[in-house]
Order: C-alpha cells, then sequence, then structure tokens
C-alpha cells in the first residue's frame, strides 16, 4: 500500500515541470552526451563517458522518484479550507517570538516543496508538529538546535 503525500498544488506543479524538464531536455541531452564520448575511442579511460554514464543515472533515478511522489501526491486545495481557524496543512501562519516579539510567517507544505527561506515549512518539521491543532492567540514551545523557543500564533490563514 502507498502512502500518500500531501502537497500544495505549487508543490505538484514544481514536481511535474522538474519532471518534464528531465525527460525532454535532460535525458535527450545525456543520451547524446554518451554517444558523444562513445566516439572518442577506449571506454574504460574516458572520463566524459563514465561523468556522463553517472549523470544518466542520477536522471534516470530521480525520474523514478518524482514518476512515484507524483503518484502518490494528494494535492490539497488550501483554499478551500479558509473557514478553518485551526492550524492544518496549507495554513499559512504568522508567528510571534514570545521573547523578541519578532513576527515570522510560514505556510505549512509537503516536504518536497519545504524551502525554509521561503517560510515554507515542511509538514513534518518539529515547529509544525506543534503548530498543527492551534489556533489564533494559542502559544506553541519548540525544541530547536539553539534550545527551547515559544511562539504565539498571531493569525492563520488559508490562501
Amino acid at each position: 500500500m502507498s502512502n500518500k503525500i500531501p502537497m500544495t498544488a505549487d508543490g505538484y506543479t514544481r514536481l511535474q515541470e522538474e519532471l518534464k524538464r528531465l525527460k525532454t531536455i535532460d535525458r535527450p541531452a545525456i543520451i547524446r552526451a554518451i554517444a558523444e564520448a562513445r566516439d572518442h575511442g577506449d571506454l574504460s579511460e574516458n572520463a566524459e563517458y563514465h561523468a556522463a554514464r553517472e549523470r544518466q543515472s542520477f536522471i534516470e533515478g530521480r525520474v523514478m522518484e518524482l514518476e512515484d511522489k507524483i503518484a502518490r501526491a494528494e494535492v490539497i486545495d488550501v483554499s478551500k479550507l479558509s473557514g478553518s481557524k485551526v492550524i492544518k496543512f496549507g495554513a499559512t501562519v504568522k508567528l510571534a517570538d514570545e521573547e523578541t516579539d519578532e513576527e515570522q510567517v510560514f505556510q505549512i507544505v509537503g516536504e518536497d516543496e519545504a524551502d525554509i527561506s521561503q517560510g515554507l515549512l515542511s509538514v513534518t518539521s518539529p515547529l509544525a508538529r506543534a503548530l498543527i491543532g492551534k489556533g489564533t492567540g494559542e502559544s506553541v514551545e519548540v525544541t530547536t538546535p539553539r534550545g527551547a523557543k515559544s511562539y504565539e500564533v498571531v493569525t492563520v490563514d488559508f490562501r
């Protein structure tokens, strides 16, 4: 039984675009590179050939991984969750650090979409797990690499 992988529509689209690029651009390019390297003679000492075969192996592995993730994707339409005031997958949450009052905004997304520099927080991260089920005004405490931190949930939004 294959587990579903929750993701936003944006994350799903990004996976599909990467798969399309690998199949239509990267795969044909690496096949050409292998053919060219083969034309250079002795394969045992041909660095270009070995590098190209390694790259081909990576591409084929990534294609299989993406096809699997796309097949198991459970795309969550975040806009349909807008009535909820409780944090769950897809929520955009504004948090205030209870010590510094510094505010940060995160969207809780699937593991493959997470990019903390873009404010995209993996649903499997300790902070996201602590936030799930909480609402506006509630506090969460999370153990971070720099020690325990407390946040207050300022807003919960689904966009």
